[in-house]
């Protein structure tokens, strides 16, 4: 099959910085490292490590996304399930650019902040933890709707599109977030290591499967 148009565009600027847009990266990687920093700072303290945890948990598991996401480009050399061609500092993958790494980066935090301490609470009559993952996974459909419109998140499949949004839902981001409350939630700080020991080991198995195969196509 030949290349769609915006995989052609993401793969010949893939891991190329750009000269226009590049500098607001440095800004970026500061203010994660502040982030990162206050929570780091705030674990030694109380001795409770579950929000650093859950920052590392979900930017995990989008690193899994992108890696089968450049796969599928990979095997069908035609279009990843979805594409980053345009208006990037970086791009990582073919549907993976350094903005979104940053922000998957902190979102975890993020969604952590609103976890209840009281995880057995009620929130519209689900146990909180779905109730917000839900609600979270549901924001940030819709913010890929408008990413897509704006032909920043570029969408290919039928199956996979803003109109048919059911896989964006349940793989692209539901996961994500229960994911981060169970890691969030372990009682013990060696099962949160285990765990995403276990998140990371994947990744790196994956690249080193199929780094050599996909390296000569531009994927890595």
């Amino acid at each position: 099959m030949t290349p769609t148009p915006a995989s052609l565009e993401a793969l010949s600027k893939l891991r190329q910085l750009n000269p226009e847009t590049g500098w607001y990266i440095v800004t970026l990687m500061v203010i994660v490292l502040y982030i990162y920093g206050v929570e780091i700072k705030k674990a030694r303290e109380t001795k409770n490590w579950s929000t650093v945890f859950a920052g590392l948990t979900l930017v995990g598991l989008d690193l899994i996304n992108e890696i089968w996401n450049g796969l599928v480009f990979a095997f069908t050399n035609y279009s990843a399930f979805w594409t980053t061609p345009s208006a990037s500092g970086f791009i990582i993958l073919i549907g993976w650019n350094i903005e979104i790494a940053f922000m998957f980066s902190i979102a975890g935090i993020v969604f952590a902040k609103f976890l209840p301490d009281d995880k057995n609470k009620k929130m519209f009559g689900l146990p909180n933890r779905w109730a917000l993952a839900i609600g979270f996974t549901i924001f940030s459909v819709f913010v890929e709707i408008l990413l897509n419109w704006g032909n920043y998140l570029v969408w290919e499949y039928v199956f996979w599109n803003w109109y048919n949004p059911i896989l964006i839902f349940l793989i692209g981001y539901l996961h994500f977030y229960v994911g981060t409350f169970y890691v969030y939630d372990l009682p013990e700080r060696k099962d949160k290591i285990k765990v995403i020991g276990i998140i990371y080991g994947i990744s790196i198995i994956l690249l080193c499967i199929f780094g050599p195969l996909l390296g000569p196509l531009g994927v890595f």
